[in-house]
């Protein structure tokens, strides 16, 4: 099983946010958070900042839009470089149009569902997509405790997705350290942002091939 690491920087010190790029090397992906006060609660950083984040690093960047417009700007990250653009079910207009445009784009198209959204009406749209999100946590803050009850459907979207046509990465957000990455891996996840079991550790990039060698072992053993 492969099991990828992607770093949030939602935990990172923004005011430091090259050096903190700087401490992760080892990561799959930078995992960047875009939330607009509407969709959900809080408000991070927009399209400046990760044209920015670009310009420092040279790891993939992957962006999950937590925005009510994902239809209007979902395009201009994916413009930006960005290697993966991630929009909400819950707010794309046309889901289906809207992940061919970002594949059209030179990105890879990943959708995410809250944890309360039934993955079952949109498995018809699994071709047209890269990668799918499923929230361990209700979105808008890091920090949160990951929800248990969000398993079954990590293991029915694992089914669904080993039926598809092309390989589709399954990844997790919310809550992922040493001990839920592994019933998150045991699940059928197979990418995993995490924010503070990264950048509050006193080596990031050591806590990363950590929880990488535990996703691993759980589905090994």
């Amino acid at each position: 099983m492969s099991a990828c690491i992607h770093p949030s920087i939602l935990s990172a010190d923004f005011a430091r946010l090259a050096e903190e790029l700087a401490r992760i090397p080892g990561s799959d992906a930078v995992h960047v958070d875009v939330m607009d006060g509407h969709f959900v609660p809080n408000l991070t950083l927009g399209l400046p900042v990760v044209q920015a984040i670009r310009a420092a690093t040279d790891l993939p960047l992957d962006i999950h839009l937590m925005i009510e417009d994902a239809d209007r700007w979902a395009p201009d990250y994916a413009e930006a470089g960005a290697e993966s653009v991630t929009f909400h079910a819950e707010a794309a207009r046309a889901p289906v149009l809207l992940a061919r445009t970002l594949r059209s784009a030179g990105a890879k198209a990943g959708m995410a569902v809250r944890p309360a959204t039934p993955i079952e009406p949109y498995l018809d749209l699994l071709p047209e997509l890269d990668m799918l999100l499923v929230m361990t946590v209700e979105p808008g803050f890091g920090g949160q405790s990951f929800l248990d009850v969000t398993l079954p459907k990590i293991r029915r979207a694992r089914q669904a997705l080993d039926g598809a046509p092309a390989p589709i990465a399954l990844q997790v957000d919310g809550g992922v350290n040493r001990e839920t990455i592994l019933r998150a891996a045991e699940a059928g996840a197979d990418v995993f942002v995490a924010g503070s079991a990264v950048f509050g550790a006193d080596d990031p990039d050591a806590a990363i091939a950590g929880l990488r060698a535990l996703a691993r072992d759980a589905v090994a053993g």
